[in-house]
């Protein structure tokens, strides 16, 4: 197989005009050797996220419930209110419901709101109708549940946005401004005077103006962050939430991401949207990372059923590589190597033995082995036929692994290529992965970085589960002719 890539950033410092920003990463997402397992970051809010939508779930159930006071006793058995509710929550979520804005409205949502409470009690009609045609609901009924149930809900995530609008004045959230020096202060200066969006500004995140010169301070007496210990100090210290960017940094974002903080793109130009998603008439729109796309949950399903199947088929398989690497080469059949993951975490991949190190500095440092004499002929059969790789399928069931991503590279090479290869860091946005897009393109072994690099982060780019199901096609179709690495 190869060796590839994944990221750290060289020492931390003033970073560079945004025209290299990607050639020198801004954070270390992989430990330095010798270091901690995991950058000393402020924890995680997922669950605070996912915490603050359950109001908005209960509304929605609720609504429902009061829709089908006007039914006939039928049409209130518990499940068919389940099924009801089930549509409109996956419904609703789907359309990014639960994820609203700073200052959404009920306005804003009623739209799409009509929308789905229409589909999901068609279709449940429709399927009565089908079923059990006697108790088929009537036009007049499901009128008057659907307007019954789209007035309850409007009132009920009214009230849940006015409660959330109150608790954001009262209680703000502290915030990093991103961008030029004078666009920024005045942003800032216009969210210091409007308490209403909820967003307190602690710090800008500018460009460093001279070595030798003071730090400056902008509006409000706000500092100017330039290096990665200023921010990070500000996150912990400020426990910000929010980074909301007057211009695009892909390397900032990923940075403020794996930070946990919600990212935020202001003030630029684009059409759609609800009117009220703005700052002071600034436009906004949140960053979604990678990791809460929609989606990934089926991918998490297509890992762990086609990983578990795999094993299973190929037990024998397994079995006859373990024997023969135990024969050939003596005791220790599997290989454990530290490599890189998702957001930086370190875990240990598995692989047959086809190769017995010198010592632990090779086999951290050693790039590639293809072609070392000390390989026997069952290690170099089972290189060229990637037989090797099969025992990360424990780690993909693991959750270490996808069968899709980019591949995982040795803490040693992730270090090196960061520094030189642009926006090598951004491909820990995803789970590591079995193969990838640069593989199926041939680049495996001694290619090109720069190349897989940029593979790579087009993949996650533009990741959708149809084209995960693509790659596998293809690597699997690649495994006829076999190349090996």
């Amino acid at each position: 197989m190869t060796t590839e890539s994944t990221s750290v950033p060289p020492a931390p410092g003033a970073w560079p005009p945004a025209s290299r920003e990607h050639a020198h990463g801004l954070a270390s997402l992989a430990p330095r050797r010798g270091a901690a397992d995991r950058l000393a970051l402020p924890p995680r809010r997922s669950a605070r996220t996912r915490l603050a939508a359950a109001p908005l779930v209960a509304a929605d159930a609720l609504a429902v419930l009061l829709a089908a006071g006007p039914l006939a006793e039928p049409y209130r058995e518990v499940r068919l209110l389940l099924l009801v509710v089930g549509g409109v929550l996956v419904l609703n979520g789907s359309a990014g419901l639960y994820r609203p804005g700073p200052l959404t409205s009920v306005l804003d949502e009623l739209p799409t709101l009509a929308v789905r409470v229409g589909v999901a009690w068609c279709a449940v009609a429709a399927a009565v109708a089908a079923y059990t045609p006697a108790l088929a609901i009537g036009p007049v009924a499901l009128c008057s549940t659907y307007a019954t149930q789209l007035v309850a809900v409007c009132l009920l995530r009214g009230a849940v946005h006015a409660r959330r609008r109150r608790a954001a004045r009262a209680h703000p959230r502290s915030a990093l401004v991103v961008g030029g020096s004078a666009a920024a202060r005045r942003f800032a200066a216009a969210l210091g005077q409007h308490p209403e969006y909820g967003i307190r500004p602690v710090g800008i995140v500018g460009a460093r103006q001279g070595s030798d010169l003071p730090q400056p301070t902008g509006e409000m007496g706000l500092p100017v962050l330039t290096t990665t210990e200023e921010i990070h100090r500000a996150v912990i210290q400020n426990t910000v939430l929010d980074a909301l960017f007057l211009t695009d940094d892909p390397t900032l974002v990923m940075l403020f991401q794996h930070y946990g903080c919600t990212t935020w793109r202001v003030g630029e130009q684009r059409h759609g949207g609800p009117m009220g998603e703005h700052l002071w008439g600034y436009g906004c729109r949140r960053l979604v990372p990678p990791a809460e796309r929609r989606g990934l949950t089926a991918k998490r399903v297509l890992d762990v059923t086609l990983a578990g199947l795999a094993m299973v088929l190929a037990l024998p398989v397994l079995l006859l590589c373990a024997v023969a690497v135990r024969l050939s080469d003596g005791p220790g059949v599997l290989f454990h190597q530290e490599r890189v993951g998702q957001n930086g975490r370190l875990f240990t991949l598995l692989k047959f033995r086809t190769l017995r190190p010198a010592d632990e500095a090779e086999s951290a440092t050693r790039w590639n082995v293809a072609n070392d004499r000390r390989m026997s002929a069952v290690g170099g059969f089972l290189r060229r036929t990637s037989l090797d790789e099969l025992p990360q399928l424990w780690n993909v069931l693991r959750g270490e692994m996808s069968l899709v991503g980019p591949r995982p590279e040795r803490p040693y090479f992730v270090a090196q290529f960061s520094k030189v290869h642009a926006g090598y860091a951004d491909r820990h946005r995803m789970p590591v992965g079995l193969t990838g897009l640069a593989q199926v393109h041939g680049l495996r072994g001694d290619t090109s970085i720069e190349d897989r690099c940029r593979f790579d982060n087009h993949y996650i780019d533009h990741w959708s589960f149809w084209q995960d199901v693509r790659i596998l096609l293809r690597t699997a179709a690649g495994l006829v002719r076999p190349a090996g690495s």
